[in-house]
């Protein structure tokens, strides 16, 4: 009888331990939680874009890279798994908890305020046309009855819309196909941001071929999507944006990113970070 009884309590604290384990594990949070604990966080990016967000193999580098992987480090979120973010998923990937903050030159606009919340900005990019050489185009008013591409969810696309009625515009989901359609005379230009533009003008298979045509559009503000109304963690990433650029990382990581040719902006890069809301 005490032996049975002797089995039956090695049974319940068994039982109690495999409990306490389990509600420990429930509390502990997951990894790419970005809550500060070090377990990892996981980042949104471009895949395909060179000089900001680009995979090779099993690496990536790029500007937006360095900036997720300097936040994550000094905000102590551990190791960052990077996650595709093609332009038209961002939104439902940070609404959804896919990702903790997305970094895919993420243009910060007010309808895009309504459905996520942005910290920084941390970049502010231009506008601006990839032609062939020698195409004849040199801005928007040359674009009528041409073939233009940008990807879907782009708001370059929108504005030159805008603009010229006449271009009849071809929508992607990445610029990548767009940049091998006008290398193979298919459509007549792309558009997006100068600094996307200026990468891929600066690839090996590119290189000669096209030119960047600025001036066609107006600023271009990269900012870091997180859940709506996260103001804690925005204004943690915003003073360690302020970190990055004090300490002159922030400038080192455009320059390797971008180039020493690159136009940069320095009437406005690096921007001040704007209010968390």
């Amino acid at each position: 009888m005490q032996h049975t009884r002797r089995m039956a309590g090695v049974a319940v604290a068994a039982a109690a331990a495999l409990t306490l384990a389990a509600c420990g594990d429930s509390e502990t949070p997951a990894a790419g939680s970005g809550s500060g604990s070090g377990d990892g966080v996981t980042v949104g990016i471009k895949f395909d874009q060179p000089g900001l967000g680009l995979k090779s193999g099993n690496s990536y580098s790029g500007l937006d890279v360095d900036v997720a992987n300097y936040v994550a480090k000094d905000l102590g979120l551990g190791t960052v798994t990077f996650r595709e973010a093609p332009s038209k998923q961002r939104e439902q990937l940070i609404k959804s908890g896919q990702v903790n903050m997305v970094i895919a030159t993420y243009s910060i606009t007010d309808a895009r305020k309504n459905e996520v919340s942005f910290a920084g900005p941390y970049f502010i990019a231009q506008q601006a046309l990839l032609v062939r050489k020698g195409s004849g185009i040199t801005g928007t008013e040359g674009l009528s009855g041409k073939k233009l591409c940008s990807v879907s969810g782009s708001t370059s696309a929108t504005k030159i819309k805008e603009k010229v009625p006449g271009v009849n515009l071809q929508e992607f989901d990445t610029y990548s196909k767009c940049a091998e359609a006008l290398g193979a005379g298919r459509i007549d230009a792309m558009t997006t941001d100068d600094t996307i533009l200026s990468g891929y003008a600066n690839q090996n298979q590119y290189k000669g071929k096209f030119e960047v045509v600025q001036g066609v559009g107006g600023d271009e503000i990269y900012g870091i999507g997180i859940k709506k109304g996260d103001t804690g963690l925005c204004n943690r990433i915003n003073g360690a944006l302020k970190k990055m650029v004090d300490s002159g990382e922030w400038k080192k990581a455009v320059t390797k990113n971008l180039g020493e040719d690159y136009k940069l902006d320095s009437a406005k890069n690096p921007p001040q970070a704007a209010a968390c809301s």
